[in-house]
């Protein structure tokens, strides 16, 4: 039997016997919220014992929540379901509250332990409106229960910090978690707004300037996790960018889990650097569109189950070696 382990629980899927659960590395810090607002700042990974070093701080189960898939992976695998992207770029790309839903419950099942997205409007255009957004929570929210989705804050959405502040302040159903680009104009303030609802925060950083700014905040304690996101489309150029993102946290102390990806040409690559640093890592329509062979992929789920496979055959390169 194989331990599928979220938080300090477990459940019993039937893929073989795991010897011990992940361990986390990191200890639970303390918050001064109630019960339900520390469950959804926390959020929890889902972790399946392979044998291949993971980061992550779990939370406890969710009360009724299914377990999670067992896909072998012992990693997080975010799934990032649609991003800037538009239904030019592909037919599938999920915009609408219910294909948000079908799309996150079919990555769920290929393996995503958690989800992100880009909540858009009628016109299918992105939005922060606390309509458009508490529709798409909903949806998404039913259709993955028990799993941590979050959504995103860019400000390029509205272009005015003031005007985002305002929008997101007016929020009503609440994601586990936001993404904030910390080298975006009022994103330290959007932070401390999210916090203070509730909400976790995913902190976002594709270079130095972004990570100078999350380091000043003070906040890092109270970030749910880092997403570290170069956008550089050589692989050494944004291997370098990572390698000082890393030293400025590691110097600063900074003990948070982190989720690493790339983006279009460094998508698959970033799969595998995040893998053998024991990080999270993300997939998606958002990321790439494409397959490690350049076919078209189908949808979110087949990413996530690609990525998923090459993890694993990472995993038993490395334990032969």
């Amino acid at each position: 039997m194989r331990r599928v382990v979220v938080g300090s629980h477990e459940w019993q899927s039937e893929v073989g016997r795991a010897r011990h659960a992940v361990p986390s590395p990191y200890p639970r810090q303390s918050r001064h919220l109630d019960r339900g607002a520390e469950l959804r700042l926390l959020g929890s990974f889902c972790f399946c014992d392979d044998g291949v070093s993971t980061r992550g701080t779990p939370r406890a189960k969710v009360s009724g929540a299914k377990p999670p898939p067992s896909t072998g992976v012992s990693m997080l695998i975010e799934v990032a379901l649609n991003g800037r992207r538009t239904r030019a770029e592909h037919a599938r790309l999920p915009c609408s509250p219910v294909e948000l839903a079908i799309a996150a419950k079919e990555a769920v099942a290929a393996g995503a332990g958690a989800a992100h997205f880009h909540v858009r409007g009628l016109d299918e255009r992105e939005s922060l409106d606390a309509d458009d957004v508490a529709r798409a929570v909903a949806a998404v929210r039913a259709a993955i229960p028990g799993i941590p989705f979050g959504v995103s804050t860019g400000l390029w959405m509205v272009s005015d910090p003031r005007v985002r502040h305002e929008k997101v302040a007016a929020w009503k159903t609440f994601p586990d978690f936001a993404s904030v680009n910390f080298n975006e104009e009022g994103g330290i303030a959007l932070a401390e707004m999210l916090l203070a609802k509730g909400m976790g925060v995913e902190a976002g950083m594709g270079g130095v300037p972004a990570t100078e700014k999350f380091l000043d905040s003070g906040l890092a304690p109270r970030c749910r996790w880092v997403l570290l996101e170069p956008e550089q489309q050589e692989m050494d150029q944004a291997l370098t960018v990572v390698a000082k993102v890393e030293e400025m946290l590691r110097g600063a102390g900074v003990a948070l889990p982190i989720i690493l990806h790339g983006l279009n040409r460094t998508a698959w690559g970033f799969i595998d650097e995040a893998a053998r640093r024991g990080y999270g890592t993300r997939i998606g329509f958002e990321d790439v569109l494409t397959l490690p062979d350049g076919s078209h992929a189908s949808s979110d789920a087949e990413l996530v189950a690609e990525a998923g496979e090459r993890v694993r055959k990472l995993g038993r390169g490395d334990r032969r070696r």
